[in-house]
């Protein structure tokens, strides 16, 4: 959630477990998301380049967050950089990230928890079924011994 990455602190990001701690996301609760090696190699260049102080991403005023209007803006100025036709938002790449997921056989309960859903009908509801997911699903039907008898 965009509100909850503007919120981060340089103190949030686990390297020896590999986890960011997301502190007081939706719903005032605490919890923790998975932190990939690409993203903590780019997360350290940042750092040597930025060197942030509290916060992952200061705003102008260092002492505060980054906005949430900020981040929306830089993901619309990235899109017009990529040339992309289809409109995108920060949720939406939320909304990829569930849904490459769930491409790759991830159980469901695992994206609920990676997403932070405290019921599992809020992830079912956005992670829409991919359908090469579909075309890799085995028909029960394939599994029955049934012989065609042709008519006489």
């Amino acid at each position: 959630r965009v509100s909850e990455v503007v919120r981060l602190k340089v103190s949030s990001i686990d390297s020896k477990r590999m986890l960011i701690h997301i502190e007081n996301g939706k719903g005032g609760r605490d919890r923790y998301a998975m932190l990939s090696p690409r993203l903590l190699e780019v997360l350290r260049t940042y750092w040597m380049r930025a060197r942030p102080g509290l916060w992952l991403f200061p705003g102008q005023d260092p002492s505060e967050h980054v906005s949430v209007r900020c981040v929306q803006a830089a993901c619309r100025a990235a899109r017009r950089r990529a040339r992309l036709a289809k409109p995108i938002t920060v949720h939406t790449l939320r909304h990829s990230f569930a849904t490459h997921l769930l491409e790759s056989g991830i159980d469901i309960r695992i994206i609920q928890v990676l997403l932070g859903h405290a019921d599992l009908g809020s992830t079912a509801r956005y992670a829409q079924v991919a359908t090469n997911l579909l075309a890799r699903t085995t028909s029960p039907f394939d599994g029955l011994s049934i012989r065609v008898i042709p008519p006489d």
